[in-house]
């Protein structure tokens, strides 16, 4: 059975993350590149990366206007992720398009709410300070606008995946039992995760950061 995690390699580094997808890729699932990466590699890297084997997940979180958002979109060219994100908030236009821009075969997964955040900053924003209201609306335009699935912190993902039975559950800010926080808010652990409807789990600083990110993998693995 494929691991259910994807490693973010949240560097600008490609040497480093190449070296770190190699010594794990036994114990994970895939990788994750975010806009760290893609700024300092672009297309080129991402490619690169993809050579080594490993479901790519590019975490880019397009949000902008929907005819931009499809052009971003297609203009990614022969780079074909397993996983693509944009904002929810960008509306179901923008969605929609972001859909049907993608390559066949990318899951576009829609982002929720930031799991750095927690209700008072949602509140400074303008929006209802109940995280659980805010992914279960979004979750449910998610649904609606066709995309594959969305981004939640393991809290949300049980009342998420209530409303969305098929739907495909990303969940990062997941940390070990004992593990740091940093600066995420609103975490799990990588078993509660799943139990709770994860599709798949993005861990990155416990494994990166550890001494030796392979047993790191492999720990965090051996608890699901």
């Amino acid at each position: 059975m494929t691991s259910p995690i994807y490693v973010a390699l949240d560097t600008p580094d490609l040497e480093r993350a190449k070296a770190l997808a190699k010594r794990v890729q036994r114990h994970v699932g895939g990788i994750k590149l975010g806009l760290e990466f893609f700024m300092a590699n672009g297309r080129q890297g991402v490619r690169e990366m993809a050579d080594i084997g490993l479901p790519i997940f590019l975490d880019l979180k397009f949000h902008d206007i929907p005819n931009t958002v499809a052009k971003a979109i297609q203009a990614l060219g022969p780079i074909k992720p397993a996983i693509l994100t944009v904002h929810a908030a960008g509306g179901r236009a923008m969605l929609e398009d972001a859909k049907a821009a993608a390559p066949t075969g990318t899951k576009v997964v829609a982002v929720t709410m930031l799991t750095s955040l927690d209700s008072d900053d949602l509140r400074s924003i303008g929006l209802s300070p109940d995280p659980h209201e805010q992914v279960v609306r979004l979750a449910e335009l998610a649904k609606s606008a066709g995309v594959d699935g969305i981004v939640c912190s393991g809290e949300e993902v049980r009342a998420a995946r209530a409303a969305w039975r098929d739907g495909f559950f990303v969940v990062p800010g997941v940390r070990p039992a004992q593990g740091k926080v940093g600066d995420q808010k609103r975490v799990v652990t990588p078993r509660a995760a799943l139990d709770s409807g994860a599709s798949i789990l993005v861990i990155g600083r416990p494994i990166t950061q550890a001494e030796d990110p392979d047993e790191a993998a492999r720990a965090i693995g051996a608890t699901l």
